[in-house]
């Protein structure tokens, strides 16, 4: 590839492993947000699991402060005045990675693209306009970025991509009406969707983790 790959932890959960999750954090975090999860998700195959650090950049809503993040944020409204080159640009890093599995012999069903806040949003983003239908797409506490534009960049392989949306009822950064609009907007599209909601803010519980892990072993056979 001509360009070098975005930095990111690698962690195996076993030998010669044939799927890959590819996990991307919320802004502000990096890589190691979620490394612990590794252990907590049981799944009955070899894992590869990816958590690529996203390149800092000024946040506007935050004051101009530059720190991780996938795209800026432009207003309190998340949904408003988006951030399209950013988001952009992370979309392409993010694409090098599953092409790296790709290469390294993981077929594409076989990678799903996960990501809590801001990295769910880049997973639903990435993982619907990706050329090939992948494992499944997690997009935790988010939302749909760009969504005016997923009816004209949908690829159509896409929606046969399995997607979970799980969101916290009391959320008061990324709104839980926000992350059901967009889950509306998705089965409008005619996408493969599964929606969970919990009684928690913008956090992950353990009720998630463990329906995630079912969701996950249903599309990781034994």
């Amino acid at each position: 590839m001509s360009l070098a790959l975005i930095p990111h932890i690698i962690l195996e959960t076993g030998n010669n492993p044939q799927y890959s999750l590819i996990w991307l954090h919320g802004l502000g975090a990096n890589g190691e947000d979620f490394v612990p999860i590794a252990d907590e998700i049981r799944l009955p195959q070899a894992v590869r699991y990816l958590f690529p650090h996203a390149p800092k950049r000024a946040v506007t809503v935050n004051g101009g402060l530059i720190m991780p993040a996938w795209y800026d944020i432009r207003e309190l409204d998340i949904g408003a005045q988006q951030d399209v080159a950013g988001i952009q640009e992370s979309q392409q890093k993010i694409n090098q990675l599953i092409e790296r599995e790709i290469a390294q012999g993981i077929p594409p069903a076989h990678i799903f693209l996960v990501g809590f806040s801001q990295g769910g949003a880049m997973a639903l983003h990435c993982g619907l306009r990706f050329p090939q239908k992948l494992g499944g797409i997690l997009a935790l506490s988010s939302y749909l970025p760009l969504a005016d534009r997923l009816p004209e960049e949908v690829n159509p392989l896409a929606k046969l991509t399995p997607v979970l949306m799980a969101h916290g009822h009391h959320d008061a950064v990324v709104p839980y009406s926000l992350g059901q609009a967009s889950a509306n907007l998705l089965q409008q599209q005619g996408c493969n969707l599964e929606w969970h909601d919990y009684a928690m803010s913008h956090t992950v519980c353990s009720e998630e983790v463990c329906d995630i892990e079912k969701w996950l072993q249903q599309r990781v056979p034994n």
